[in-house]
């Protein structure tokens, strides 16, 4: 059962990373998170962020066995996961009014 675990999580976060790419490079979200995202590019370098987070939480940590010595690791994957979701609350935001627009 510990492959098909291993294999499916490299896909879920293959997949979240893969979109967040297409956030940072076209402007692209997926079609339930557009009526709610107004910075794709900050959704994207969060969803990228997040992605690598869990990877290194999933494949270091839980995944890999019970071996402390990789604990920090694992608990560094964590708090790239949170910062990737506090990236992803913040394009949510529409920002600064102030702001200069970018072309």
């Amino acid at each position: 059962m510990h492959p098909y675990l291993v294999a499916f999580a490299a896909l879920a976060m293959t997949g979240a990373a893969l979109m967040g790419i297409a956030g940072i490079v076209t402007g692209w979200v997926p079609p339930w998170l557009r009526p709610r995202v107004f910075r794709p590019k900050l959704w994207g370098y969060g969803s990228v962020m997040g992605a690598a987070g869990m990877s290194l939480y999933m494949f270091i940590g839980p995944l890999r066995g019970p071996d402390l010595s990789m604990a920090p690791f694992a608990m560094t994957g964590m708090a790239l996961f949170i910062a990737g979701l506090v990236l992803q609350i913040a394009s949510r935001s529409p920002g600064r009014a102030d702001a200069p627009e970018r072309r």
